[in-house]
């Protein structure tokens, strides 16, 4: 799943038409309305502020409007680029300002396609990583050793503060959390205790 990280803003053109694309971040449909609101006085003198919503991991929540314009050019194009980037908890919002030629369903739907694309292009995107926070405290005659196990297998040191030992945590993908356990109690001979707990995080 992907997520953006903060709001960001994309612009399209065709035929004098200019579609300014905006996407943020939201985790509520009344933040989503406070967003579309604020840009209608923001631009009060557009013809058209189009858009699209999807909240939950499952799309639990989807919303597209296409404010005026004729059916299916402008909402459900832009709420197919959300998805098809795989993106949740989102909002985009196109707004036009016509250029005095009428561009036909065919260039309505690429310039909003265009334009909600534009505003992703520009905008931080989070991989969300399903995986663990895993926990111990290491001797320092193994950290070397565990250091270089994790780098190798792509695990993620999150911190480590040193003391009589160290303590340490690592971000753990899903698929790595066994041959984790495994490699750690094979270096220590069975003596670390590690905490374990669910956990999701985000990569640039």
């Amino acid at each position: 799943m992907r997520y953006i990280k903060e709001y960001a803003t994309g612009e399209y053109e065709e035929k004098k038409s200019r579609f300014i694309g905006e996407i943020f971040p939201i985790e509520s449909e009344e933040e989503a309305q406070e967003h579309i609101a604020a840009i209608r006085k923001k631009y009060y003198d557009a013809r058209h502020h189009c858009y699209a919503y999807v909240l939950g991991d499952n799309y639990e929540t989807v919303k597209q409007s296409d404010d005026g314009e004729p059916s299916q050019t402008a909402g459900m194009p832009i709420l197919n680029v959300l998805k098809g980037q795989e993106i949740h908890d989102a909002l985009i919002v196109v707004t036009r300002y016509f250029g005095g030629t009428l561009l036909g369903t065919g260039g309505l739907v690429r310039s909003y396609t265009n334009a909600s694309k534009a505003a992703i292009d520009n905008a931080v995107v989070l991989e969300a990583v399903e995986g663990y926070r895993a926990a111990a405290e290491i001797p320092y005659t193994l950290v070397g050793k565990i250091k270089y196990f994790t780098e190798t297998e792509g695990i993620t040191e999150e911190t480590a503060e040193y003391g009589n030992n160290v303590n340490m945590t690592w971000l753990v993908p899903e698929d790595k959390l066994t041959l984790f356990q495994n490699q750690i109690q094979e270096m220590s001979g069975g003596s670390i205790s590690l905490a374990i707990e669910k956990h999701r995080w985000y990569n640039a």
